[in-house]
């Protein structure tokens, strides 16, 4: 019998050979350290799974392409990148948390163990999955590893890691599977569960191999994502499972046998019950409701008596209220000292530290840290300094220091933020003034300053780092702001949403609004021309391809008495037309085929003329010669133009009247120059313009460029992905062609699948570069070289205005179905009308009054007159 080798206790790769690096474009001459990551400030908090403490004082959990690996005691991270740059599905550790296993995601993706404290990667175990893993388990001997991957296989996977050897490879199941565990009691047992399932099977030696030996599955079609939180024992035969109503089921050979809930059929947790763990013999339950219960775990095991209902009555033995607002997912157990210490992943953007000894010592919940909850809707840099903002339909506006690398200040509004930009130097030169754009159309202008520089009250210090203050609320639209620009003079600002319609204000101390135009789809972006034009013009882009151009408003040109609507603003249309089919085909063998017909269609043209002229020399008649059938040929396939209109991604101005543009759908992969002309049809929607010059961009036919953004010198073009990556195209202080955009720079930083970029923005003085994504993470990166690092640089904090503690606070608009202003101005001027028609009614209704007044007096004098001479009510002219 060969003898295998086996991989020594003390092998280890060199971390620095299997990490993915950037991408870099061959003799291109771009340093590969052109980019380096500095910071994470997200944290993908609505991830199923995402913390995992290896001790008191270290947190891991995965941001994009990486595992954060966080110290709590001195706040500084270190990163391990993905293996393949395809992303990460899942980290667990080992029972001795020596070890920590990072699944990835990608084409055959590595399952990678690392050891703990040193990060070394240990052992690599390849071929587990075809596109992705979800989830990992190790036994609790720790000898084992289980993992499950995504669709198409669903491939359960049992490893004996430490030799990278696949023990057992078995499909899971056939829908969604979320989890597999090691049964908690038997480590030959294990159960794997999602959608609308739970299966448990048992390992079997069968002929000197292992097999998996499927006992029961559990099914259930109300129980869709809830069935991830489970475990089991006694053979695998006893699962229990959270639901989606906050009970709890408890399964036996394959059947429930009761559903838990509390005394009064109050349900276990008011909503999902998020995870479920048995801790030292006791059960304990995670609940969104921001509650964690503590069960009698033998009452439970040994529950039979149950009302007609299937409903089993059971108290908690204990139960700790994180606070409100809270919505516990996940948390994981480390000691500290010997005692036990838990940390809890909260899915409305928060890690929490918890103390589940319910003695009287027990400490109160210690919240960590908070993040955006979700994907990053917009962020903004300052223009004077190295602060950042960020909103997020979690309600939050966000500041942080990218230099000191900590969060600085939040504020929170009764609504979801989706646009942000800070305002230029020329607005507000100390550059603490930012424009918000929120989900139900309002606008909010908001303040950063350094409270220190407030008069401190009589015994009270100001200490906060920043503060965020109102400064002006307003409602220009009625569905979310998708869009915000400030004119280049800093004179107006232009406010696009999803309504149809760009609302322009004049920038004063409170900004007043000049008036609106409605435009032919949802407003996606905004941009100024720049100073180097001549003219001052807005460039609009909306959703369902058009493009606009509009010239800046004059508040006194326009009549705003009866309606804020511009009517007279002169504006040019561009109603993107789709070529991509016709770029195909040009560089396609269908152009050779078509040339190829043309040239044989010309040949027979020629010989049918050189008979003629041999014809006419030999003094012939020219005979009419009968058609020759020709073959019939294959119909050349028509030139596709997609039905729905390719969506508008970003765009940006070149020269006076030309832009380029990024489209998603079947455009994309293709950077479009375009035009607008000066035919004025109609009726937009019957335009059909094509761009002039197209320029093809590697790789980008399924994944388009989300964003784009220059640094100040437009020496670098900076580009976000649909995937998650970041692009840098060097562009030599020349315009975009060809040329200029065949070599690049690109890294996957944030989720390959949902991390699409949604801002990236370079510091005011292009030393760092900032990108957010839909994954909730935000990266800072250091431009050039880690070497160039600026200890000498930090953020300064805008001084408050004078008389700023003097002020009243700004009324907000908290109600999300209030007037916005042009409802407002049409309800004002039908008050108006009202009250003129009633003035009207009124003063007829005296004149009718002194009629019926004077006709009753001469009816009166009539009376008095002797009978004949009086006249007849009735009078017959």
């Amino acid at each position: 019998e060969k003898v295998e080798e086996k991989i020594s206790e003390t092998f280890f790769y060199n971390y620095e050979d299997i990490c993915s690096r950037p991408f870099v474009t061959e003799d291109s001459g771009i340093p590969i350290d052109l980019l380096t990551l500095t910071h994470s400030f997200g944290y993908d908090c609505t991830r199923s799974v995402n913390l995992l403490p290896m001790d008191s004082h270290t947190l891991m959990y995965i941001a994009g392409n990486q595992v954060v690996v966080l110290d709590l005691k001195t706040k500084s991270q270190s990163y391990l990148r993905s293996s393949s740059g395809g992303g990460i599905g899942f980290i667990t550790a080992h029972p001795t948390k020596q070890y920590f296993a990072v699944g990835e995601k990608g084409k055959k993706p590595n399952l990678i163990i690392y050891d703990y404290p040193s990060l070394r990667p240990y052992r690599i175990l390849r071929g587990g999955t075809e596109e992705a893993y979800v989830f990992g388990d190790f036994n609790s001997a720790g000898t084992l590893l289980a993992s499950v991957g995504s669709s198409p296989d669903y491939m359960l996977t049992i490893w004996d890691w430490k030799q990278e050897k696949i023990v057992l490879k078995s499909k899971a199941f056939s829908q969604d599977v979320f989890k597999v565990t090691f049964s908690a009691d038997n480590e030959e047992q294990l159960t794997t569960s999602g959608s609308g399932h739970i299966s448990a099977c048992k390992l079997c030696h069968i002929a000197k191999k292992l097999n998996l030996l499927t006992l029961y599955t559990f099914s259930c079609k109300y129980l869709y994502i809830a069935i991830d939180v489970m475990f089991s024992w006694k053979e695998a035969t006893h699962v229990i499972s959270g639901t989606e109503w906050g009970n709890l089921l408890l399964w036996e050979g394959g059947l429930i046998k009761a559903e838990l809930c509390r005394a009064g059929r109050k349900p276990c947790h008011s909503g999902p019950v998020s995870h479920v763990v048995l801790d030292e013999g006791e059960l304990v339950t995670v609940g969104k409701d921001g509650f964690i219960r503590v069960w009698n775990f033998e009452t439970i095991d040994a529950a039979d008596s149950v009302d007609d209902a299937g409903l089993l009555e059971v108290e908690p033995m204990n139960e700790l209220h994180v606070g409100r607002k809270v919505s516990l997912s996940f948390m994981s157990k480390v000691h500290d000292c010997g005692q036990p210490v838990w940390y809890a992943q909260d899915t409305n953007g928060a890690i929490w530290k918890l103390d589940l000894t319910f003695s009287n010592m027990t400490r109160d919940p210690e919240c960590l840290y908070t993040f955006h909850s979700g994907r990053i809707e917009a962020m903004s840099v300052s223009p004077v300094t190295y602060l950042l903002a960020t909103t997020a339909l979690d309600r939050t506006v966000r500041i942080y220091d990218f230099i000191g690398n900590s969060q600085l200040s939040e504020i929170k509004f009764k609504q979801g933020g989706t646009a942000l930009t800070w305002a230029p130097r020329v607005v507000n030169p100390k550059g603490g003034l930012i424009a918000v754009g929120f989900e139900d159309g309002v606008v909010r202008i908001i303040e950063v300053y350094d409270p220190k520089g407030l008069p401190a009250l009589a015994g009270h210090t100001n200490i906060e780092n920043a503060e965020i203050n109102l400064k002006q609320a307003f409602k220009p639209h009625a569905a979310a702001v998708t869009a915000l620009a400030y004119e280049r003079n800093g004179d107006v600002l232009a406010t696009g949403s999803k309504d149809k319609t760009v609302f322009f204000f004049a920038v004063e101390d409170e900004y007043k609004p000049i008036g609106f135009i409605c435009v032919p789809g949802p407003v996606q972006a905004l941009q100024w021309s720049p100073p180097s034009h001549v003219k001052s013009t807005l460039l609009i882009l909306c959703e369902n391809g058009f493009a606009l151009q509009v010239p800046a408003p004059v508040p006194e040109e326009h009549d705003t008495v009866s309606t804020y609507q511009l009517k007279n603003l002169s504006t040019q249309y561009f109603h993107f037309y789709s070529i991509k089919s016709r770029i195909k085909v040009k560089n396609s063998p269908l152009e050779e085929e078509i040339a190829l017909r043309e040239k044989k269609k010309q040949e027979k043209e020629k010989a049918k003329l050189e008979r003629i002229k041999q014809q006419q020399e030999m003094g012939k008649e020219t005979e009419e010669e009968e058609p020759e059938e020709e073959p019939e040929e294959e119909p050349l396939p028509p030139l596709y133009i997609p039905e729905e209109p390719s969506p508008i991604l970003c765009g940006f101005y070149s020269t006076p009247g030309k832009f380029w543009l990024s489209l998603g759908g079947y455009d994309s992969g293709f950077l479009y120059h375009c035009e607008f002309s000066n035919d004025h049809q109609e009726d937009p929607e019957n335009r059909k313009d094509e761009p002039f010059e197209v320029i093809p961009i590697e790789d980008t036919d399924n994944n388009p460029i989300h964003q784009i953004s220059f640094c100040t010198s437009r020496l670098l073009m900076f580009c976000g992905m649909q995937n998650g990556a970041l692009r840098v195209y060097p562009l030599q202080d020349q315009d975009l062609s060809v040329n200029t955009l065949k070599a690049y720079w690109s890294f996957n930083v944030h989720d390959n699948d949902y991390g699409q970029i949604r801002g990236i923005c370079s510091s005011y003085d292009n030393r760092f570069l900032i990108t957010c994504g839909g994954d909730g993470n935000i990266f800072t990166f250091n431009i050039l070289s880690p070497d160039d690092v600026h200890k000498e640089l930090k953020a300064e904090i805008p001084s408050p205005r004078s008389g700023l503690e003097k002020e009243e606070a700004t009324e907000d608009i908290e109600d999300p179905n209030a007037y916005n202003i042009e409802e407002l101005k049409q309800k004002k001027e039908h008050e108006r009308i009202m009250k003129e028609a009633e003035e009207k009614k009124n003063k007829k209704r005296e004149e009718l009054i002194a009629l019926r007044h004077e006709f009753l007096f001469l009816l009166q004098k009539n009376q008095e007159l002797p009978k004949h001479m009086q006249l007849h009510r009735k009078v017959h002219l």
